[in-house]
């Protein structure tokens, strides 16, 4: 039976404190072969080099890749976006870094990945949003949602530091609450 739920092109996460954990359990679940590329937007300190795409690749059978300006995005990849720069989608190929002011205290700013992935991806854009301290990604998530894209926001019960979460739950039209354990398995089942 043919779903309702438009082709997936991209999946954006975005987290902050408290979201590692769940990122690195669902990289262990997920298949190698998903048909899309995942791009994590994570709040994280600045520093020279990033040990986190190597931490990740660890757990996955997936390549994970730090972005870098430029970067040629391709399907069957994990892409984080490295510290201190916000991300931008040229098209659905490319993307670049950008290192303006920070948004909502952070750089980079899911709200600024999300809002980008939205415009160019529209309704092929899925966006999950996991736990956090403060509310960025919100507006993110309303701009997917204004683009006929589909919105997952961490349970947040579940969740280390609930406030990212029950701002979204509040303030955003969501199609599904997901529990940690479960995020692999729903992306898993994307199409």
């Amino acid at each position: 039976m043919e779903t309702k739920d438009p082709h997936t092109e991209l999946i954006v996460i975005g987290g902050s404190a408290g979201s590692l954990q769940v990122i690195l359990e669902a990289v262990k679940n997920l298949k190698a072969d998903l048909g899309f590329p995942i791009v994590l937007v994570l709040h994280r300190k600045a520093q020279a080099e990033s040990i986190l795409p190597k931490l990740m690749q660890q757990f996955s059978a997936i390549e994970v890749i730090e972005i870098e300006d430029k970067t040629e995005i391709e399907r069957n990849k994990i892409y984080i976006v490295p510290s201190d720069y916000h991300l931008l989608f040229e098209n659905k190929n490319t993307v670049s870094l950008d290192s303006s002011e920070k948004m909502n205290y952070s750089r980079p700013s899911i709200d600024v990945t999300f809002r980008s992935a939205a415009e160019i991806f529209k309704q092929s854009t899925i966006g999950v949003l996991l736990s956090g301290a403060n509310s960025d990604g919100v507006e993110g998530l309303k701009y997917i949602k204004k683009n006929q894209g589909r919105i997952w926001i961490q349970d947040p019960e579940t969740a280390d530091v609930d406030y990212m979460p029950k701002q979204a739950i509040q303030n955003v039209e969501y199609d599904l609450i997901i529990k940690p354990n479960n995020l692999a398995n729903y992306i898993n089942q994307l199409k």
